[in-house]
């Protein structure tokens, strides 16, 4: 039976001869320790390099594409095509035979949803053949193909849900993801200079890490994983750090209850009244007048008297303008933080709560609202607060190096 392993590399990792000769030295490794290695890369480098996903999006506008979400598709699908070519031909270099493959040429089938496609089914006679034959896939990521042949792309963050798709349907020991940083780290490292490296991380963890803001990994390809029981690892094209493992498990032996920290930032904290709006029906339908007006809302508290959350600062003109429409009245606070402190280890520990609160009050650090999940305590605090509130955190807990 073949040990698959699939490997991706970001834009960064490819954006260069320099980055994409240590990627090939990654890929031989693989090989070297009994690996059959099914490659995934992103389109080469940032916005302003002459592939990258972006750059190729402005040749013809935001206007353009917007209108003819097929031709978006085409289009944003070639940054991808490009790397998968130039990292065969750097493994040709090194005596590799490597065979690049769009995303639908490996088998991935989607729906038809422009822009965001979800996948169907994976395919994976071809990749199979391909790794039989001793020859490496390179594949395209971030995108697909319909049933009826057009190319479609999964959405920002698609390359991971890629190499996640292809590390399931292959049944694969495990899925790299390679990028820029050693891996999951217990804070923002330009926050707190001595932030450490988590080396397990469960996928619960993970997934609270990417969907509360940190971006290392797209929270579908952690969902993806985590059906499949196949463990993630985030590492670094630059260097030989053992990464981030993820995995069903996690870090069982830590004896901290807390993993790591992370914010979302530019949160407008809403408070509507009853008495204010005692006559006004649309108060006990407000939240779902905001869901149908696709207004997204989160750390929900609902009292008998009021009714308090937050919404995205962005979502406020929209958001004033329905509350004027419907005569709701409401107090708002805008420009707040959102602290997530992550552990599932946490779970049936009193005191956390507890802890969080008395040192951020020794910060002199407000508090404006709170709510909790078996694995995460979130905290909204006055956004010039963030950065104090995350280091004060992070001490408490030692999660320093």
């Amino acid at each position: 039976m073949m040990k698959i392993l699939v490997q991706k590399f970001g834009g960064t990792s490819v954006s260069d001869e320099k980055r994409r000769k240590l990627v090939v030295k990654k890929i031989i490794k693989a090989k070297k320790e009994g690996y059959y290695p099914v490659v995934v890369v992103s389109a080469m480098g940032r916005k302003g390099q002459p592939y990258a996903t972006d750059t190729l999006r402005s040749l013809v506008g935001d206007e353009f594409l917007g209108q003819n979400i097929l031709a978006s598709d085409l289009l944003m699908s070639c940054g991808e095509l490009i790397s998968t070519v130039v990292m065969s031909k750097e493994l040709y270099k090194s005596k590799i035979n490597a065979v690049p493959l769009m995303g639908g040429q490996a088998g991935i089938v989607t729906d038809k949803e422009f822009n965001n496609a979800s996948v169907i089914r994976v395919e994976t006679n071809k990749i199979l053949d391909l790794l039989k034959e001793d020859k490496v896939p390179i594949v395209a990521g971030f995108q697909g193909q319909s049933e009826d042949g057009f190319i479609t792309t999964l959405g920002r963050g698609g390359s991971d849900v890629t190499a996640a798709l292809l590390g399931a349907a292959l049944n694969a020991k495990s899925v790299e993801i390679y990028t820029d940083v050693d891996g999951i780290m217990t804070a923002d490292p330009r926050i707190v200079s001595d932030a450490s490296l988590i080396e397990e991380i469960s996928y619960n963890e993970v997934f609270q890490f990417a969907d509360q803001g940190a971006k290392v990994i797209h929270p579908r390809a952690v969902e993806i994983a985590m059906k499949s029981n196949i463990p993630l690892v985030i590492k670094n094209t630059l260097t030989d750090c053992d990464g981030t493992t993820i995995s069903s498990v996690g870090n069982s032996n830590s004896k901290n209850v807390i993993t790591g920290i992370t914010h979302m930032s530019d949160r407008m904290q809403v408070n509507v009244q009853l008495k204010d709006n005692s006559e006004n029906k649309s108060y006990r339908r407000l939240f779902n007048i905001l869901a149908d007006n696709f207004i997204s809302i989160d750390l929900i508290n609902v009292f008998p008297t009021e009714k308090i959350f937050t919404i995205d600062d962005k979502d406020f003109d929209k958001f004033e303008a329905l509350m004027k429409e419907k005569d709701l009245k409401y107090s708002y606070v805008k420009g707040c933080s959102k602290i997530a402190i992550i552990g599932s280890r946490m779970r049936g520990i009193p005191g956390v709560m507890a802890k969080i609160l008395n040192a951020l009050s020794r910060g002199d650090i407000e508090v404006l609202q709170t709510a909790d999940s078996h694995t995460t305590i979130w905290c909204l605090v006055p956004g010039e607060d963030t950065k104090k509130a995350i280091k004060v955190l992070h001490d408490e807990f030692e999660l320093g190096v």
